[in-house]
């Protein structure tokens, strides 16, 4: 058998590829700082795809200020912005967003293994409730609100101060991010947001169920699989 090395494979939308093609052009001097796009129907006859998609795509060059729209036509900004889109197409703010994911890999599912080996009755009484009032229709002001006082109140019955001090300095990082902001708030994310919304509901009341029984194996194994499944919803989903 040959001894081939495949790369892994990249999972991308349509939407995110016709972002990433204006931007191309933009990068390469082909759409010059003021200039217009064509109109949609144009392009979706150029790139052969609905116009859902070039909407799409070109809903996330505005939201990063790469574009702007004066009426019913998009123009390219007369001033580039520089801190969270680099037109080689690399997205900044994802990987920001990747960055948080990572520390909160490190972070949190240790909290998860602690707190459910050393939570208190009123700890695992205090994480059950709040469990309790996810659901799948919050809003995302709501829901981002007692996503916080939930892990919160994982860190807090891990019983280790230390740790507790540097997640209150990730979650500082993490709600306080421009970045994961502008990906959440995006309208053109609303349904990723909702899918999202929906399950981490679930994972949440599974991870405090977890530490409710004792059960830290459980609680790492489910804590993993939540983090997992927003981020890779956030980096193949949102743009």
């Amino acid at each position: 058998m040959a001894d081939v090395k495949f790369e892994p494979v990249e999972r991308r939308t349509i939407s995110v590829e016709v972002r990433e093609r204006l931007a191309a052009s933009i990068r390469d001097g082909l759409l010059l700082p003021g200039s217009q796009l064509p109109s949609e129907r144009a392009l979706c006859e150029q790139f052969g795809v609905a116009r859902t998609s070039v909407r799409e795509g070109i809903q996330g060059l505005v939201s990063l200020g790469v574009l702007e729209r004066r009426g019913n036509r998009t123009f390219v900004t007369e001033s580039m912005p520089d801190v969270s889109f680099a037109l080689d197409g690399t997205d900044r703010r994802k990987e920001r967003v990747r960055e948080l994911f990572e520390v909160r890999q490190v972070v949190e599912i240790p909290l998860a293994r602690l707190a459910a080996s050393r939570a208190t009755d009123e700890d695992r009484a205090r994480i059950t409730e709040l469990a309790k009032q996810f659901h799948a229709d919050m809003k995302l002001e709501a829901f981002r609100k007692l996503d916080h006082e939930f892990h919160w109140a994982i860190a807090r019955a891990s019983g280790n101060e230390t740790l507790l001090e540097l997640y209150g300095k990730v979650l500082d990082s993490l709600f306080g991010s421009a970045e994961f902001d502008q990906l959440l708030t995006s309208h053109t994310n609303r349904d990723v947001v909702r899918d999202v919304i929906r399950t981490a509901a679930t994972m949440h009341r599974r991870i405090a169920k977890a530490i409710a029984k004792g059960d830290w194996s459980d609680a790492i194994v489910t804590a993993e699989l939540h983090l997992d499944h927003v981020e890779d919803q956030m980096m193949a989903r949102m743009v």
